[in-house]
């Protein structure tokens, strides 16, 4: 079993590497024909440079990861851990609550230096980054308080249901999920976003105006418009949509106003508003609801396998412990599920872009703004079709430029 479970890790690891090394094997001296005006020589050296620095650094702490996992199963660190929270005669909730949570808080202070390297020398070295170590810090703490208050419950409420429930307790666990999941979508941008940026109606204006008529004309009611302060974290541009009912809002960067003609953002809203109108976040979070379903019956079906436990060198079976080796061993069927739902995504983004370009008449103001967008963020323009399919939620930019640009 232990050489199985080692097999997998690996491969899932090699896999993701093979990607990284494609996608740096594809770029090009030169940017592809119909591209060729995007950026000078200058601006598309830096692109490649910045694709490479990313690609380069990002290899560091998944290694990095791996070998402390490696390191912490052969070590019998599972087994330790969990005789060390056992030792304080605790409950399977609370027990379960502390072994998670010491590992989830030991995976945080081992991520922290790779993050803050992304942040502070990486995207400052090409001019990215204004998040200062204030802000950064900050976002740490709001992020780790609401993993507390959120999460916890929830986590309590799955392990529960796995001590009392028996066979059914992965469809009450999916349920529970389910309420909490789309609980979560209507009150995030109320409640959520706003404890990490300052969101503000658009002023009134010629954008505003121009926004409201298109929004008119294709039958949508838009009364949250907001500017949300993104360069308070980096100089690169973009826009959302979230939310449900009236708590739905459109949110575009301050970034991005400040680049872009009023035409040019009015392309970009169309956009947004075409996920909306094609249904893309209700069959996104349907999506979701599935794999959490799948990933539930998985985990009850890991559970009954003590053969598991003892690779892994755990002496006692708990539903807490195999939650944490269920998440680990989950990664390759969630990359195999990530190119699925990765795909469809692209082709969500494909489908908003026709509903841009049917409703405005024109897909050149959309066109021009991706344009924009991409050499201000200094975007890869040629990555590898397979780093694209395990990675990418949007189109490679030549392929949503022909699509815009078609008769």
């Amino acid at each position: 079993m232990s050489f199985v479970i080692l097999a997998l890790l690996l491969g899932t690891y090699a896999l993701s590497r093979i990607a990284d090394l494609l996608n740096l094997r594809a770029l090009r001296q030169d940017p592809p024909p119909e591209l060729a005006g995007l950026y000078d020589a200058d601006e598309y050296r830096r692109s490649q440079e910045y694709t490479r620095a990313k690609l380069a650094f990002g290899m560091i702490p998944a290694t990095f990861d791996l070998l402390v996992l490696l390191a912490f199963w052969g070590l019998g660190g599972f087994g330790w851990l969990d005789s060390f929270v056992r030792g304080f005669g605790l409950g399977p909730i609370a027990a379960g609550l502390a072994y998670i949570g010491i590992l989830a808080f030991a995976g945080q202070l081992l991520s922290l230096p790779f993050e803050a390297w992304s942040t502070f020398v990486i995207e400052e070295r090409f001019g990215f980054n204004r998040t200062t170590p204030g802000t950064f810090f900050a976002d740490l703490a709001k992020g780790t308080l609401l993993a507390v208050v959120l999460g916890a419950p929830l986590l309590a409420a799955i392990l529960w249901f796995f001590e009392v429930a028996g066979p059914l307790a992965w469809l009450y666990c999916w349920g529970v999920t389910v309420l909490f999941l789309v609980a979560v979508q209507f009150i995030a941008p109320t409640w959520i976003m706003p404890l990490f940026n300052r969101f503000e109606p658009l002023d009134e204006g010629e954008l505003r105006d121009a926004v409201l008529a298109y929004a008119r004309s294709v039958s949508f009611p838009l009364e949250g418009l907001f500017v949300i302060d993104g360069s308070k974290r980096s100089t690169k541009a973009n826009a959302f949509f979230t939310g449900f009912g009236r708590h739905k809002r459109v949110a575009l960067f301050d970034t991005l106003i400040e680049k872009h003609s009023v035409p040019e953002l009015v392309g970009v809203v169309a956009h947004e508003i075409g996920h909306y109108k094609r249904g893309h976040i209700k069959k996104m979070l349907a999506i979701g609801i599935a794999q959490t379903g799948v990933m539930f019956f998985l985990l009850s079906l890991f559970l009954r396998e003590p053969a598991i436990f003892e690779a892994f060198g755990v002496g006692t079976p708990s539903t807490y412990v195999g939650l944490v080796l269920f998440s680990v061993l989950f990664a390759p069927v969630s990359l195999l599920l990530t190119l699925g739902v990765q795909a469809f995504s692209r082709r969500n983004e494909f489908e908003a872009d026709a509903f841009a370009r049917e409703t405005l008449g024109s897909g050149e103001d959309l066109a021009r703004a991706l344009e924009k967008l991409s050499t201000d963020s200094l975007q890869n323009l040629t990555p590898h079709p397979f780093y694209v399919a395990l990675h990418h939620s949007h189109p490679p930019l030549a392929a949503r430029l022909r699509a815009l640009r078609s008769l």
